[in-house]
């Protein structure tokens, strides 16, 4: 009986936690907006972008630990959990780069971490593969990014706060980008390591 309620559970999809990942996916594009309005001519909002990225840095903390304890982990939340992860990366690497808050060497070193990344889905998709579960370095690298990116958002000003904003700021963005890579050549590996069984099964 344990195992068809779980079976059940995982096949939820209004969830708490994956509620909590589908509202972040939502403030991914209200997020964009506040960041890059100074750009178009509005007022600079970045106040209300620290308070989205601060939400979602709580709710992807939350969706996770909710899932565990309460036995909600599903199939859907395995794809929202990384996708808002990886859309929040991106939207603030666009914005933050427009600003030229972050340089373009980063941006791009970033965004060939995700490019790869897409490879090896679709080669997972190929050997009708899912998707790879989320490990502890991807989560962390993807924390040290959402601290560093609110902290370099701070730094565009001026004052003690904006000088210790960068400091931390600079420390959280190459230890992020560290680990983001790393995470992604532990993903390679495990691809490789389905492919090579796949391949030798047949």
């Amino acid at each position: 009986m344990e195992v068809q309620e779980t079976r059940v559970q995982t096949d939820r999809i209004f969830t708490i936690p994956n509620i909590l990942s589908m509202a972040r996916l939502v403030g991914v594009p209200v997020f964009l907006w506040l960041i890059l309005w100074p750009e178009f001519g509005g007022p600079k909002a970045d106040g209300w972008a620290l308070l989205v990225l601060a939400f979602s840095g709580v709710s992807d903390y939350l969706d996770g630990k909710l899932a565990r304890r309460w036995n909600q982990i599903s199939n859907l939340g395995r794809l929202l959990d990384p996708a808002a992860d990886r859309l929040y990366v991106l939207s603030t690497l666009v914005g933050l780069t427009w600003r030229d808050i972050l340089p373009l060497w980063i941006t791009i070193l970033l965004l060939a971490r995700e490019a790869m990344m897409a490879v090896m889905l679709l080669i997972l998709t190929r050997h009708r593969y899912g998707p790879p579960q989320v490990n502890f370095i991807g989560k962390a690298a993807t924390f040290n990014l959402m601290y560093a990116f609110p902290l370099l958002l701070l730094s565009d000003g001026s004052g003690w706060l904006a000088t210790l904003a960068a400091v931390f700021g600079w420390a959280f963005t190459g230890w992020g980008t560290t680990l983001y890579w790393w995470a992604g050549i532990l993903y390679v590996v495990q691809v490789r390591r389905l492919v090579r069984a796949d391949t030798t099964a047949d």
